[in-house]
């Protein structure tokens, strides 16, 4: 049994690979941006 997971993991890399050799890399998303606080008081004056 072992062995049989072990061919389909194989089998489950080359398919990943076959895939994002034909349509490229999956798509990740794109991280949130993460606000920074500004400290504008010495811009209003």
């Amino acid at each position: 049994m072992d062995y049989l997971e072990k061919v389909l993991e194989k089998l489950k890399e080359w398919a990943q690979k076959l895939i994002e050799t034909l349509l490229g890399p999956q798509a990740e998303p794109e991280p949130e941006l993460i606000p920074i606080p500004v400290n504008d008081s010495h811009r209003r004056r």
